[in-house]
């Protein structure tokens, strides 16, 4: 854990509560909540829900992106939150922070190459039941962690062979993890979607702040650092293009209440001593 880091926090909410810009993008999976038991499963917590709708309270001066893997209606369903602008399968579909819903393609003439995976990847699923096939909509990812990594190995590899048809047409790309293969549009691509966002929503001046655990996040971090942010990991140390690190999500949610209690602080103060200058 990286103590500079949590100056950052603080940095930030003095330089916002004093009239600064910040985007905040934030991933979900790994970074604000641990692990779910599998990628389906939705377990809301109202923790996390009321911390970011105290952050969705100065819209003026910050703006909450949550950009996940997760398809974005999992996502609405973790963070019935108004105010933050919800991206899902890495920002290919998002809600904005008025509440209007974009899709970045079109699904219903992407879809059919995905389905031609999906019927080869279920015989793989049915072959091992301890692999579990995760259908997104706009992409496929198979989860081979209940896998010793002998298996693991051929497992993917074997999913691989099924996919390259597909992903040879240009318009599709696999990622890969641990004990894990996706393959997804091109463009579901965090790096991508972050340049889209600061180009669809222009604000001069803003200062960014992208929290991430694994390389998808590396691909957003890069993008960050091009336009003068900070990019911080979540989790144990590792080669990262990351500015600072911390532990995982518990430190996340502390760097989070510790910028907010700062920008809670400085405007109480400046609504104070408004208070006082009009009354004087």
């Amino acid at each position: 854990m990286s103590e500079q880091a949590f100056e950052v926090a603080r940095a930030l909410g003095d330089k916002v509560a004093g009239g600064g810009r910040l985007w905040l993008f934030l991933d979900y999976d790994g970074t604000l909540a641990e692990f779910a038991p599998t990628p389906d499963t939705i377990l809301p917590d109202e923790e996390l829900i009321d911390l970011l709708t105290r952050l969705a309270n100065y819209p003026d001066h910050l703006r909450v992106v949550i950009m996940s893997g997760r398809r974005y209606k999992h996502i609405e369903a973790l963070l019935p939150v108004r105010g933050i602008l919800l991206a899902g399968t890495y920002g290919i579909e998002f809600k904005t922070w008025e509440g209007e819903q974009v899709r970045l393609i079109d699904f219903e003439s992407e879809r059919p190459f995905l389905d031609q995976v999906k019927k080869h990847w279920k015989s793989i699923v049915e072959a091992n039941p301890r692999v579990y096939l995760e259908d997104k909509g706009y992409s496929l990812a198979l989860h081979a962690r209940r896998l010793s990594d002998q298996e693991a190995r051929k497992v993917i590899d074997d999913a691989k062979q099924y996919a390259r048809d597909v992903v040879a047409r240009g318009t599709f790309r696999m990622m890969g993890g641990y004990k894990f293969l996706e393959v997804a549009p091109t463009i579901a691509n965090k790096g991508q979607s972050v340049a889209t966002l600061l180009k669809r929503f222009p604000w001069p001046n803003a200062d960014l702040v992208f929290f991430g655990d694994d390389d998808k996040d590396e691909e957003a971090f890069q993008v960050i650092k091009k336009h003068g942010g900070t990019a911080i990991l979540a989790g144990p140390a590792r080669p990262t293009l990351a500015d600072w690190r911390v532990d995982g999500p518990a430190q996340v949610r502390e760097w989070l209440c510790i910028f907010l209690e700062r920008l809670d602080e400085r405007a109480a103060e400046q609504q104070d001593q408004a208070h006082l200058t009009n009354s004087a």
